[in-house]
């Protein structure tokens, strides 16, 4: 029988036990949604039901491309793993994180999309988790396997696999509020609660010990559900195994020596000290997040807003790799971390990512990916580069299982969880958006009542955001607080109420609108992006509009290699990117109060629907520069940048280059040069 079919057999049986359940299905105090619990310290905002918010306009594309690519298709594209011999389906093929780290992205795609099929592909994994736990509370895979090339499958008691898997069914209960969730992670918890004195996070391997956040978050949720005072004392247990964060980002060298941890372990363990934060409220976890975010851009930054790590930390020179892995895994942090703080920089960071890095880094039908992206990208080709990890030398060709194979099955959580967090309720009962694009999103204000959001905009191309409420008939008016971010690099926001201005705000804060509403009104936010430089390695500079970093348009040649190499390493084809247009542009040295007057902004009448390539680029940038005829292609890479400012050019003419969304591009330089200017 097609694994498929059954799929859908299995999810037709389920669904007759197991019945959605509406947006809200419990009341607190007149509340909602469920905030933390005493002793734990309340959040500002509360993640919203999965399912209550639905992404429009180019973010459903994105979520509909998950569908029909990789995302909805994985099992069929990569068996070897994701097929039915998965030890998470009960096989006896991989049982470590792969299988899991697909269906936490595939689960809330499902959900959000309200597709049964996706759904029905995510339930033989969410009923194999449930149904393996053991009389001791363990779950998941039992019986470890020699070794087979192409899958992990001798680690079956690692604590981290499970990790992901408990997020899956964190989410999952969210969606559906199947009890036997609770069961399943109340019984696990007593597990680990006997077994961490004796078979520490990292007993088995050391990856669990980094991420013990990830473990944390979801004994902290529980704890929210059941009140078991045990899951208190776990949650000490579990901070005290993880790596020690708090005190590496307050008191040592970590970010700021090259290979001193793993980049996905630092974009996960990031949260770890905000999560503990909510029961033991000191002011140096806060204070630590904050400086480690600050040193990861002093040390290791770069324009699309990720860090040098290729695998290791590595700097912030620009032809460095960065991991899509590192890419979902900050998001996700930085997501976690608002609804904690409500710390608007935390929601800046994360459009930065979500809108600059991830695009660039995966292909236009989801179907193939890069391991490592670089800043300054000119050159994609089977060849060993000055990264930390080698594989084989595919890292930067597109493909499926080029680079490694984690980011093939981890890719997938970005965009859902993106749209997840748009929109929160708020500890005053009400609602917030705190991340913009397209979306709707429905919700319970004021102790019950019924609201939904239709948010229309082309942001974060375009400056204007609009908002229209809808309520019931029977309940069609409410007074509640509607929250919205005005981001640290908006000068001055604008906000309209039914046309009439009700306020002008600075950037970097929160604004709550809070009045009586009736359904139909409609808030206009309008966030004016100015054209501004930001400075990096070797006195590079950036060019950044709003959200967006701008990037060199470079003409591209595609080739499509078929692989007899290698094939089940790095998979049967991939895809080489050469430019067929000059790249070693720097770019005249400009004063910041000058700038607005030497660039023009182009930009079209509509967004495509799909705008993340070169033709689609819903905006262009023109700007000055000259040819830098000594920076050269090295190992198949822009070579080393060059210091600026940089003199002696000035006999090479000025050229007007274009600039497109960084998201856009698949070969780019966003990091440029200055170059002196006499004039």
């Amino acid at each position: 029988m097609p694994f498929k079919l059954l799929c859908l057999m299995c999810f037709g049986l389920a669904i007759q036990t197991y019945a959605q359940p509406k947006i809200a299905s419990k009341f607190t105090s007149g509340t909602a949604y469920i905030n933390n619990r005493k002793p734990l310290r309340p959040n500002p905002y509360i993640e919203l039901p999965l399912g209550a918010i639905k992404a429009k306009g180019w973010l459903r594309e994105m979520l509909l491309r998950q569908k029909s690519g990789a995302s909805g298709h994985l099992d069929e594209l990569y068996p070897l793993v994701m097929g039915p011999r998965n030890g998470w389906l009960g096989g006896d093929g991989d049982q470590w994180e792969r299988g899991p780290y697909w269906i936490d992205g595939l689960l809330p795609l499902a959900y959000i999309l309200d597709d049964k099929e996706l759904i029905a592909m995510t339930k033989p994994w969410v009923e194999w988790a449930i149904n393996s736990q053991q009389p001791s509370g363990y779950f998941g895979p039992l019986t470890d396997y020699p070794h087979e090339s192409g899958i992990q499958r001798d680690n079956c008691q690692d604590w981290w696999p499970k990790m992901v898997m408990l997020k899956i069914l964190k989410q999952y209960y969210s969606a559906t509020h199947d009890q036997r969730v609770i069961k399943l992670m109340t019984n696990y918890f007593r597990y680990q609660w006997q077994q961490l004195p004796i078979h520490p996070l990292d007993h088995w391997t050391f990856w669990a010990r980094y991420r013990g956040g990830d473990n944390l978050m979801i004994v902290y949720w529980l704890y929210n559900q059941t009140g078991d005072a045990f899951l208190l004392r776990l949650a000490d247990l579990l901070h005290k195994q993880t790596f020690d964060y708090t005190q590496n980002f307050l008191h040592t060298n970590l970010l700021s020596q090259p290979g001193s941890i793993h980049c996905v372990n630092l974009a996960q363990g990031l949260k770890e000290p905000l999560i503990y934060y909510q029961h033991h409220t000191e002011q140096k976890y806060v204070d630590a997040v904050d400086k480690g975010l600050a040193d990861i851009r002093r040390y290791n930054g770069m324009a699309h807003g990720l860090f040098g790590g290729d695998e290791a930390l590595h700097g912030n020179n620009p032809t460095q790799g960065s991991e899509l892995c590192t890419a979902v895994e900050m998001m996700f942090s930085l997501e976690s971390m608002v609804g904690i703080t409500g710390n608007v920089a935390y929601a800046d960071q994360l459009e930065k990512i979500a809108f600059n890095a991830l695009p660039a880094q995966v292909s236009d039908d989801f179907m193939g990916r890069q391991y490592f992206q670089q800043a300054n990208q000119v050159m994609l080709t089977r060849h060993v580069r000055n990264f930390d990890q080698n594989h084989g030398g595919t890292d930067g060709c597109i493909g499926l299982l080029t680079g490694y194979p984690c980011c093939t099955a981890n890719m997938h959580q970005g965009w859902p969880k993106f749209t997840q967090s748009l929109w929160y309720a708020t500890a005053d009962q009400g609602v917030a958006a705190l991340v913009y694009s397209p979306s709707q999103m429905t919700a319970y204000v004021a102790g019950g009542k019924e609201v939904t959001f239709t948010e229309e905009t082309a942001y974060p191309f375009d400056e204007l955001i609009r908002f229209t409420l809808k309520m019931t008939k029977s309940e069609n008016a409410a007074r509640f607080p509607f929250h919205l971010r005005i981001p640290a690099w908006c000068q001055q926001a604008t906000i309209f109420v039914n046309g009439t201005l009700w306020k002008t705000s600075g950037g970097n804060r929160v604004v709550a609108i809070n009045r009586f509403w009736k359904s139909g009104d409609v808030v206009e936010l309008r966030l004016p992006m100015q054209v501004v430089k930001n400075q990096w390695y070797e006195n590079s500079v950036s060019v950044e509009r709003g959200p967006l970093t701008y990037a060199l348009k470079v003409g591209e040649e595609s080739k499509t290699v078929q692989n007899e190499k290698d094939p089940m390493t790095y998979g049967n084809q991939y895809t080489e990117v050469r430019p067929t247009t000059p790249w070693n542009y720097g770019l005249l040295e400009t004063a910041t109060t000058q700038l607005a007057k030497t660039v023009q902004i182009i930009k079209k009448e509509t967004v495509a629907v799909y705008p993340w390539n070169p033709a689609n680029a819903p905006t262009e940038i023109r700007i000055k520069a000259r040819r830098i005829p000594f920076w050269q292609l090295y190992n198949e890479m822009a070579g080393p940048l060059p210091y600026s400012p940089i003199n002696g050019l000035e006999a090479e003419p000025e050229e007007d280059i274009t600039l497109i969304p960084y998201g856009c591009t698949t070969l780019r330089i966003s990091q440029f040069p200055v170059i002196h200017n006499d004039h």
